[in-house]
């Protein structure tokens, strides 16, 4: 959430940020203005009548000690009573549409990144050269099915398009990578936490991924509780929540999660003829980094966060690119992004697998983290980062189409053959 101190102080500045990000909101900051100006207009009548409410009524007993008639005064203590009561209620309207409309103004994107969309993207480095074949390469589809390692149809069969079942060595290999990012992060200092798949509503908010995006998630209907429930589309969403609405010592920052779920996406069933199998779905396995710190030292931990996931793609072997994302192609909440791109070489490009993003103070100020400064007792609002380390769907493609023979076999990355029996090649 945008701090309001900065829409009052320079509502055009705002405008015009959030337009590199091609979000017109200037009559959504506008309106907000407004309603903030309205706010703070029936907190000031609130409180002044609460403040006689209060003088009048310590009159009270003194007057009825002296035989004073009170009369008067208990009518005006009842006039006072009922615009409280008026105030209150329209305040409390004024404040859900103010509020909401803060929720849904996306996050500042930094200074330095470009305007627009994904078409002024910047990769910024190349690790190893691009996967070229002395023989006519199989899609990683076929491979797979010819290996026994993913089931597409009875994906299909158990819950339609965008699902497949892992089986047999594809499951090991799945679980094998998966294995090999925690262990990797674990030896890196970050805590493993397993959190809950199914979340409340102000997860989402906190996250920054509602209001606006509460129709893209899965929807869970409780009959013995009418609160919104729903399926994680990230681990970030939890992650970011377990400090909310509380202070942090500032001796425990930075505070270093990573947590291994299955991600759900409704929105991921749009499919273009590229996009066969697995590399886009509406269940995967992810493994999430999310970093909470002191606003000095996010910057060094995104620098961190990217290094980490560059570091797991390395390990696998794999040809990938960093790209700096502009400012369009972040996500909402996101004030910066960078992409770990890998090649599958059967879509001739680049697939994410990794975002790295810095988020600045904007969850914090949604879910109210704050951390206590040390030297001067002052309270503040954390910054949160978070990054793929790494989802799953699209390294397995990659690596059975990268590491394929001319036989068809696959060979398997050094990394993953401890956790396989030290299986090297899949026949």
């Amino acid at each position: 959430m945008i701090d309001i101190k900065l829409i009052r102080e320079d509502p055009q500045g705002i405008k015009d940020r959030l337009m590199k990000k091609e979000a017109d909101c200037g009559d959504q900051i506008d309106r907000i203005i407004e309603l903030d100006a309205l706010r703070r207009e029936f907190i000031a009548l609130t409180e002044s009548d609460k403040a006689e409410q209060n003088k009048l009524s310590k009159r009270i007993p003194e007057m009825k000690k002296n035989g004073g008639d009170t009369t008067e005064i208990i009518a005006r203590l009842n006039g006072l009573k009922a615009s409280i009561r008026d105030y209150d209620a329209q305040l409390r309207v004024i404040e859900s549409k103010y509020q909401m409309m803060l929720y849904s103004l996306p996050n500042l994107p930094d200074e330095d990144l470009a305007p627009g969309g994904k078409e002024n993207n910047e990769p910024l480095r190349y690790f190893g050269e691009p996967h070229s074949f002395d023989f006519k390469p199989l899609h990683h589809v076929d491979l797979c099915i010819k290996h026994g390692l993913i089931d597409y149809e009875r994906g299909v069969k158990l819950s339609g398009s965008g699902f497949w079942v892992y089986r047999g060595l594809g499951a090991r290999i799945e679980w094998a990578l998966l294995n090999y990012f925690i262990d990797t992060h674990v030896a890196d200092g970050y805590e493993f936490v397993l959190v809950p798949h199914i979340l409340e509503y102000q997860c989402g908010i906190t996250a920054g991924q509602f209001p606006k995006f509460e129709e893209e998630v899965f929807r869970i209907a409780n009959p013995t509780d009418d609160r919104m429930h729903y399926m994680l589309p990230t681990a970030e969403a939890a992650l970011v929540s377990l400090h909310r609405d509380e202070i942090i010592p500032e001796t425990e920052l930075p505070k270093k999660y990573i947590s291994y779920t299955p991600c759900f996406r409704r929105e991921a069933g749009s499919y273009r003829s590229d996009e066969r199998g697995m590399v886009r779905g509406h269940q995967f396995n992810k493994v999430e980094m999310v970093q909470i710190t002191r606003p000095e030292d996010s910057d060094a931990a995104f620098d961190e966060l990217v290094a980490k996931a560059e570091a797991l793609v390395r390990g696998l072997g794999f040809h990938f690119r960093t790209v700096k994302l502009a400012a369009g192609d972040c996500g909402s909440a996101m004030a910066r992004t960078f992409d770990i791109e890998i090649q599958i070489p059967s879509m001739d490009g680049y697939k994410e697998v990794s975002s790295v993003s810095n988020v600045r103070d904007y969850q914090a100020r949604r879910g109210a983290i704050r951390f206590k400064r040390a030297a001067t007792g002052k309270i503040e609002l954390v910054h949160t980062l978070n990054g793929s380390g790494l989802a799953t769907s699209r390294i397995l493609p990659a690596l059975v189409e990268q590491n394929q023979r001319r036989d068809g076999s696959v060979e398997i990355p050094e990394v993953l053959q401890k956790y396989l029996g030290g299986l090297k090649v899949i026949e």
